[in-house]
């Protein structure tokens, strides 16, 4: 966890391109302190000459410095808002920039620690905490501050003594307020994280609302987030509580001072010491700068709020970067397609093994099954390929270069992927062909959707490719979904292909018209073909079949048939034992 300073320090960085914008806001809180000091200072005036002495010439003059004194107050006001508030907010875009940038670019295996719900949490309400929190510091803490230092300048040169006597009692308060900001920043932080916990169970719950209908759980999930949403409430009441106890402490300090500068000054009027407008002057001024000093335990609520957020936000921020190209990587260009695994193993942490001294050499061109019972280490086998993760040992080669030297971008460029998720954005369909090439042209774009036999669906839409496809593409089937899926590969037009059980969810006539595309797609391509419907792979130039991450076969469909007790031959008995 960063310290206070460490914080302090990270977020100046971001504040500190917009020092212009906070030169101007100091200037119109200089401009707004200035006009509450003159103000202060005109009392003494304005009780001994106008409403004791009845001058003339000050009856006239001082409502029109008053005048001009608030019009002066409202031209910094308004400097002083407008450029510290578009600061802040400049900054806080700029961090939530960042952290998007970052996340993008954290291995899948940050993203398998790290719940969706509890990731957007921290984009979305611990970056708007910070936001809110930090603009209440900035706008009113500097013009809190320097109108304090004016109003402390006023009340010494009116008479040092009694404004003595009003700053006896602040060291008082200096204490407790510390321990309150403590207390408020260990519960803001607390209630941050419960609602990352909130915010995993509304994605979840929505996302999954067909389970969750299917199976009548809407009463156990309503449930379930009551009892967090309650968490949340008491956490946050405990921020309530102490924020709220600080307002009556300032007040009992404030005024204990206040009587003991009253007492005091009534006594030196008495004694002719000062006049009643010095006295009235000196208490305005102590009055006046006793109202930003208790705002300023205010911002220190609100600070330790916003370094809460901070914390969470930079910890994220402060995630290693696990995949990541080497100093000097090297650009693949475009690749023959030659790819080789090495003696590669791979453990998920230091769980057990997933992949052990695995070796296999694909030649360019070739499609190659990968087959096995679940959990056997298909799919780990293409994120590898991927480098959603790097290999635990061993080395993964490209046309014999070591993909962990190659740059990510080119190594990307070289590789396309449709699997069985068929994930989809809520845009245009032509927008989600074209997410894998965005420079490509409207004509290449309906060119793919021929050739994976979506086009004639598209243009039966009301719209076409401009279509609006829903939360995930939920407003087309299944097949229709794959094929958008394909046409976005095949648009990508890379060298090596990656199936990762494309027409597992379809029913019989779509994986019919999947499989037509499929085939458009793995044309000279070196394609990897993960299945577990053995239908689909007979007629790939090599089966690779493993079990507990290792190969335990490797050959042509009919070849391995013939191996009466191989696991390839008894997974084949098995789905077809009927027909």
């Amino acid at each position: 966890m960063l310290d206070k300073r460490s914080l302090y320090r990270r977020l100046w960085v971001y504040i500190k391109p917009h020092r212009g914008r906070i030169a101007l806001s100091m200037f119109g809180s200089l401009l707004c302190a200035g006009a509450d000091g003159a103000m202060a200072r005109l009392i003494q005036p304005f009780v001994d000459k106008v409403i004791v002495a009845k001058d003339a010439e000050m009856i006239f003059l001082v409502p029109w410095l008053i005048l001009g004194l608030q019009l002066v107050k409202a031209g910094g006001r308004y400097l002083q808002e407008y450029f510290i508030k578009t600061a802040g907010q400049l900054a806080i875009q700029s961090i939530r920039n960042d952290l998007f940038s970052h996340v993008m670019n954290l291995s899948m295996r940050f993203f398998g620690k790290n719940p969706t719900g509890v990731l957007m949490s921290k984009h979305l309400n611990d970056v708007q905490s910070l936001q809110s929190s930090l603009a209440e510091v900035l706008v009113g803490a500097m013009r809190d501050l320097v109108t304090l230092l004016a109003l402390i300048g006023v009340a010494f040169y009116t008479d040092w003594k009694m404004a003595a006597i009003a700053f006896v009692v602040l060291p008082l308060a200096a204490w407790p307020i510390s321990m309150i900001g403590k207390r408020i920043k260990s519960y803001a932080r607390k209630g941050q994280g419960i609602m990352g916990e909130l915010s995993r169970t509304l994605e979840q719950s929505f996302s999954g609302v067909k389970v969750i209908k299917g199976f009548g759980a809407e009463k156990e999930i309503s449930s379930r987030f009551r009892g967090e949403n309650l968490s949340y409430y008491k956490t946050l009441s405990k921020v309530f509580k102490y924020d709220a106890g600080s307002s009556p402490f300032i007040e009992i300090v404030t005024g204990i001072g206040m009587f003991a500068i009253i007492r005091y000054g009534m006594e030196q009027v008495q004694n002719e010491v000062m006049t009643v407008g010095q006295l009235f002057s000196i208490c305005g001024a102590i009055m006046l700068m006793y109202a930003p000093f208790k705002r300023l335990t205010k911002f220190n609520n609100y600070l330790q709020i916003a370094m809460g957020a901070a914390e969470r936000v930079f910890a994220v921020l402060d995630e290693p970067l696990e995949i990541r190209d080497q100093e000097k990587a090297i650009d693949l260009g475009v690749a023959k397609g030659a790819v080789v695994f090495d003696d590669v193993s791979f453990a998920y942490d230091d769980d057990q093994p997933i992949l052990s001294s695995l070796s296999l050499a694909v030649s360019p061109g070739e499609v190659v099954a990968l087959v096995g019972p679940s959990g056997a280490g298909k799919t780990t086998i293409s994120a590898l390929l991927c480098r959603f993760y790097d290999p635990t040992s061993g080395v993964i080669t490209i046309d014999g270069h070591d993909i962990s030297a190659v740059s990510l971008a080119s190594l990307k460029q070289n590789l396309a992927m449709v699997d069985q998720e068929s994930f989809l954005f809520n845009e245009t369909i032509a927008d989600n062909i074209r997410f894998s090439k965005p420079q490509a042209t409207d004509a290449e774009v309906i060119e793919a959707a021929r050739q994976a036999f979506a086009d004639e669906f598209i243009a039966a839409l009301p719209d076409g490719y401009q279509t609006r496809i829903g939360d995930r593409g939920l407003r087309l089937s299944g097949g229709q979904r794959q094929r958008i899926c394909i046409a976005r590969a095949l648009l990508r037009n890379a060298p090596i292909l990656i199936l990762d059980e494309a027409t597992s969810a379809l029913d019989t006539e779509s994986e019919a018209m999947v499989q037509q595309a499929l085939l458009n797609l793995m044309h000279n391509r070196t394609t990897f073909v993960i299945a577990h419907r053995l239908s689909t792979i007979m007629h790939a130039d090599k089966i690779v079949v493993l079990e507990e991450g290792r190969i335990v076969e490797v050959g042509r469909h009919n070849e391995l048939l013939e191996h009466v007790d191989g696991l390839y031959r008894r997974l084949y008995d098995m789905q077809f034992r009927e027909s």
